[in-house]
């Protein structure tokens, strides 16, 4: 299993989190996300996933989630 961490903004609390991980969740090959909230900041998504993970389906899965990836 690997390890992904991305950064995304506009997540401002554990509502925004549960979204942008719902979201990550149906990406292929994820196994588990974990959002770390910085209110006013970058928040820090971590996104456990087996063989390749597909960042533009998971920037997209932000996007629909309501927020923006950051990089």
């Amino acid at each position: 299993m690997s390890a992904t961490t991305i950064k995304a903004t506009g997540l401002t609390c554990n509502h925004c989190a549960m979204s942008v991980r719902e979201e990550i969740e149906e990406v292929e090959n994820v196994t588990g996300v974990k959002v770390d909230v910085v209110k006013g900041g970058e928040s820090t998504v971590t996104i456990n996933h087996t063989g390749d993970l597909d960042t533009e389906a998971v920037s997209a899965a932000i996007e629909e989630a309501g927020f923006t990836p950051v990089g």
